[in-house]
């Protein structure tokens, strides 16, 4: 019995320690599992602020990227702002301009107004006064007295009007020509384009004059072949190593030079291969034309032309008029005209157009019979192009009498280019023989003591003896003058007379 009992309280012990165990097993198991469960909290923390931080940082950089553009485009923004306020600016001083104008205008009126309301006061005060004694005097009713009055009145305020509206017609003559000179002061300022002149002949190199002998060939028969395949003359002389190639055609001038210094690289002259450099020759001038013809409508901001109308266009690089190369005239007609186009707050692109088109009839005057001018609208009627180009391409010569603005700003356009000093040449004779054509008619008058021509013949300036001529005589002279180089001189342009009169009075102190 005390065994059983020994054994239960062993029993009892040893399951109270196995509870006790337990419980310290899992209060430690707990514990851990607290502090695993707070480090990993901890860690979560740490790893969610990094997150943070990094998202900060991200969101700053982003928002530095977007003040950036922001700034970016408000400076862009700016500066169109700015521009759009130089241009209303320049409006706004145009239209100040304007204003003045027509305030003056509105003042005459108003000051005629005046005049008027006075006139009907004094007649409304004299009616009755007048109606009285003219009806005495010269036994006429009231009816007819007060229609003999009125028409008085009436023919002393037309002769006052019209001398007002002459006044104003004189001003507003006044202001339109200083507009217009600063308009095409403004456009010859802006637009400078080179010129090339251009000869009949053209010089070809050649290593020695042997080759001359090959380029002949046996009997003649190369040169030709030569001259009877590309239509050119071909000159062989004396010149040590030139052979020189004329012809009228500049584009058929063009391909024989290419030919010839061909055949000059590669040796071989006979008349197979002279025909065969000239197919060659003639698919490279090709080329350059109708590059040509892109370049200059791109050059102008035109890109809608007919793909004949480019071609026509590029064959003007090798068309000269009075040594002015056409295709560069016509591009600084095209710069001309746009520019004083937008000066007149007008579509600067058909102006463009039209001066480029201008003188495409020379590209194939030679062909066709008639005006270039003539021939050139015709080209480009028959090409789609709209009736205010072909009407400025038409009447740019006054073959067609101008009706449109855009018409007569080409007209203005192509006299600033082609008169111009240096645009077009001039043989050293001729040029000579018009100063002293020049100097001749202004010393025929009486009175002239000497007389220079100046600025190439643009101007010319005159000398008078002062005790022949006064003030009111220059003025009348250089009117003869000028009047007389109209009648007897062909010239491009304008020539300025300008007569000097000069008094001195000289003493000696002794």
């Amino acid at each position: 019995m005390p065994e059983l009992v020994w054994l239960i309280v062993v029993l009892v012990v040893g399951i109270a320690l196995g509870f006790v165990v337990t419980r310290f097993i899992l209060s430690s198991r707990a514990k851990d599992a607290a502090d695993n469960a707070d480090r990993l909290i901890k860690d979560a923390e740490k790893q969610a602020e990094s997150l943070r931080r990094e998202a900060l940082i991200e969101a700053k950089d982003a928002a530095y990227q977007l003040k950036t553009e922001a700034d970016k485009e408000v400076n862009e923004r700016r500066k169109e702002i700015k521009a759009l306020e130089n241009r209303l600016l320049q409006r706004e001083e145009s239209l100040d301009r304007r204003l003045e104008s027509l305030d003056q205008r509105e003042h005459q009126l108003s000051s005629l107004n005046g005049q008027l309301d006075r006139r009907e006061r004094d007649l409304e005060a004299a009616r009755i006064e007048a109606e009285d004694r003219l009806e005495r005097i010269a036994n006429m009713t009231t009816d007819e007295a007060r229609q003999e009055l009125l028409n008085r009145v009436r023919d002393d305020v037309t002769r006052e009007a019209a001398a007002i509206i002459r006044d104003s017609e004189q001003q507003t003559k006044n202001e339109a020509d200083k507009r217009s000179r600063e308009i095409l002061s403004l456009a010859i300022q802006r637009v400078a384009a080179d010129h090339s002149a251009e000869h009949t002949v053209s010089s070809v190199s050649i290593p020695s004059d042997d080759l001359k002998g090959r380029i002949i060939g046996r009997e003649g028969r190369n040169i030709r072949t030569f001259e009877q395949i590309t239509g050119i003359n071909l000159i062989i002389d004396d010149t040590p190593e030139t052979v020189v190639i004329s012809s009228f055609d500049p584009v058929r001038r063009e391909i024989g030079r290419i030919t010839l210094e061909n055949l000059i690289a590669d040796g071989r002259i006979h008349p197979a291969r002279i025909e065969e450099m000239f197919n060659k020759a003639t698919e490279l001038v090709n080329q350059q034309v109708l590059e040509a013809g892109d370049q200059a409508a791109f050059d102008t901001g035109i890109h809608d032309l007919h793909p004949e109308l480019v071609k026509t266009l590029g064959r003007l690089k090798f068309r000269t008029s009075y040594g002015q190369n056409v295709l560069n005239h016509s591009l600084e007609v095209a710069y001309l005209t746009g520019v004083m186009a937008s000066e007149l707050g007008l579509d600067p692109i058909p102006a463009k157009r039209a001066g480029l088109l201008h003188d495409l009839g020379k590209a194939i005057d030679h062909e066709i019979e008639g005006s270039h001018a003539l021939i050139g609208a015709d080209l480009a009627r028959r090409f789609g192009e709209n009736a205010e180009i072909v009407h400025a391409i038409e009447a740019h010569h006054n073959d067609v009498e101008p009706s449109t603005v855009l018409a007569v700003l080409v007209q203005a356009a192509d006299a600033v280019s082609a008169a111009r000093p240096g645009a077009r040449r001039e043989t050293i004779e001729n040029y000579i023989k018009r100063l002293e054509k020049l100097e001749n008619i202004a010393n025929s008058h009486k009175g002239v003591e000497k007389t220079y021509a100046m600025q190439a013949g643009r101007e010319v300036r005159v000398m008078v003896e002062p005790e022949e001529i006064s003030d009111a005589q220059a003025v009348v002279l250089a009117h003869d003058i000028a009047k007389q180089i109209e009648d007897e001189m062909e010239y491009p342009g304008q020539i300025k007379v300008l007569v000097i009169r000069e008094s001195r009075s000289v003493d000696y102190a002794k």
